[in-house]
């Protein structure tokens, strides 16, 4: 289960057996001497990490850890040793049993098993577990290997991807494929410097866990969870995004990873940062490495009353470095916050709001087509947001709402030819957030009664029935669009945390100060739209 209720967990002081091979390092002695061959016949650039890349990190990390105060620090081998030994002890008694680490230790095969990694670390990337679970699912019966993904076109990816956001991961990892099957051979590069060099979208973190869990490389990642963990262990109170902070922990993960079992390691810290070292309530109880954990020193100190805080005290470590204020301490500015407790770390990184836009669109229906009611849909182009996928003819609009609906009338003529303008409704409007990009969708309605069926269609266009529709290459904000459509008839629609759906008819009559607020903030809507009485949420 994600987060508590389990028993408490008392990491061991002493670790009696030998931890277990990762799962790259647990098959090496049992390679054939034909997958030895194979591996050998790789080109120089895959089979090495290149000299370069190796050598300028290792300098780095010697450079990182003489200007770093020791209390950031690990003492000696001793320690790092204590904290590899637990944290594995843990992993070991309570990781979660996901598909993609299932199919990881179950397959022999180098490359389907990097494959199979590489899946699941491109679909997990700022998505949650619970959603990942079922589209990997699928897109593992889909496409069960390099060779499968590689020749499905853009369109089937885009239709599986659909309703998991972020969409150029599912582009990129495609054309990764395409690049593994075309130009290496079949083979995915075994390390991490090349997996990053060599694959479209394949950044650091990913090539790190690529080349630990598949291929049993000695790389340390850093992912969101590792910084939390990271963090919180070794008390740093910097901008995690700033360059230094950013290098040390890079460092840190590259320390501690164990060299018998890198992969498993690494998953093992992520999984400490998911369900024990949460962001928000984390479980100290349970977690195994809370000895050495200088956050919770912190709280355990900050609890003492003032007369048993003694300064100087030798029992009491705090960071003191030679000169100025240490880069990966708090800056002053930033006082502990006693109701956070270890929460105060790490320290959260200032985001720029996403820019808001706006957007008309609308649902055109040919309720009487032959063989069933038809709606229109348009392809976005290939590049840029929700690139490649289908969409409700739309255009940008400014957010006063002027000229709004001839716009979008012109719009919809470009692609289905004369409409009557009269018939043009408003219905509402969906708000929609996206990583950088808070966009209101301006919902309309136009239902061609009447009238001889449109069996024209320009390029980039196609008539899909209400259940293709549902099964189409869609973007979650265009189904809440559809949503407040399909609300005329049944006189409700849903909403959900990142799409917020309102319409004229369901809003509850504000108090006179808050209708003034409404007017001041609320964008323009043309009164010259025609709206439908029962359009509803």
């Amino acid at each position: 289960r994600e987060g508590g209720g389990s028993t408490p967990y008392r990491a061991p002081r002493i670790v009696m057996k030998k931890p277990r091979a990762a799962v790259g390092s647990r098959r090496r002695k049992q390679t054939s001497s034909g997958e030895e061959r194979e591996k050998h016949a790789l080109s120089s650039s895959q089979a090495r990490p290149t000299t370069p890349d190796g050598q300028a990190r290792r300098q780095e990390e010697v450079v990182l850890q003489a200007s770093v105060s020791p209390y950031h620090q690990f003492r000696d081998t001793a320690e790092v040793t204590v904290f590899r030994e637990s944290l594995l002890s843990w992993y070991d008694q309570k990781k979660r049993d996901l598909p993609w680490r299932r199919r990881a230790e179950g397959e022999v095969d180098l490359d389907r098993r990097a494959y199979a990694v590489w899946v699941s670390e491109v679909m997990l990337q700022q998505t949650q577990v619970a959603t990942v679970i079922d589209y990997y699912t699928r897109w593992m019966q889909k496409w069960p290997t390099l060779q499968d993904l590689a020749s499905a076109s853009l369109e089937e990816v885009n239709q599986l991807w659909a309703g998991l956001g972020y969409y150029s991961r599912g582009r990129r990892l495609q054309e990764g494929a395409r690049k593994v099957v075309e130009e290496l051979r079949g083979h995915v590069p075994r390390t991490a410097e090349t997996l990053q060099r060599l694959l479209p979208g394949v950044g650091r973190y990913t090539a790190g866990a690529i080349a630990s869990i598949a291929f049993g490389q000695v790389t340390g990642v850093v992912d969101g969870n590792v910084v939390r963990v990271l963090c919180r262990v070794r008390g740093i109170g910097a901008d995690p995004s700033n360059t230094f902070v950013s290098q040390q922990l890079w460092s840190l993960a590259q320390q501690l990873v164990d060299p018998a079992r890198p992969g498993d390691f690494n998953q093992a810290a992520m999984e400490l940062g998911a369900i024990v070292c949460t962001p928000q309530h984390p479980h100290c109880s349970q977690c195994p490495v809370q000895s050495l954990c200088r956050a919770h020193q912190r709280v355990e100190r900050e609890r003492l009353p003032a007369s048993q805080s003694l300064p100087g005290s030798p029992d009491v470590e705090e960071c003191a470095p030679n000169t100025g204020q240490c880069q990966l301490c708090a800056p002053p500015t930033e006082p502990w916050d006693q109701s956070l407790g270890v929460a105060n770390f790490p320290r959260k990184a200032s985001r720029k709001p996403p820019r808001a836009e706006c957007s008309a669109t609308c649902v055109l229906e040919q309720p009487g087509a032959p063989g069933g009611a038809r709606i229109l849909l348009v392809q976005r182009p290939n590049s840029g947001l929700l690139a490649g996928l289908w969409e409700f003819p739309s255009v940008t609009v400014d957010p006063s709402g002027r000229h709004q609906r001839k716009a979008l009338l012109q719009e919809l003529q470009n692609w289905a030819g004369p409409l009557p303008a009269t018939h043009l409704h408003h219905l509402g409007q969906v708000v929609h957030t996206f990583s950088h990009i808070k966009l209101t969708y301006q919902v309309y309605g136009l239902a061609l009664e009447g009238q001889a069926p449109v069996t024209v269609t320009a390029p980039g266009a196609r008539w899909l029935t209400r259940e293709e529709f549902h099964t189409a290459a869609v973007s979650t904000a265009m189904k809440k669009v559809f949503r407040v459509y399909e609300g005329q008839q049944s006189g409700t629609c849903k909403s959900s945390k990142r799409s917020q759906v309102s319409t004229p008819s369901s809003r509850k009559k504000p108090s006179p100060g808050q209708q003034v607020l409404d007017r001041f903030f609320r964008p323009h809507i043309p009164t010259d739209a025609p709206r439908l009485n029962s359009a509803a949420q």
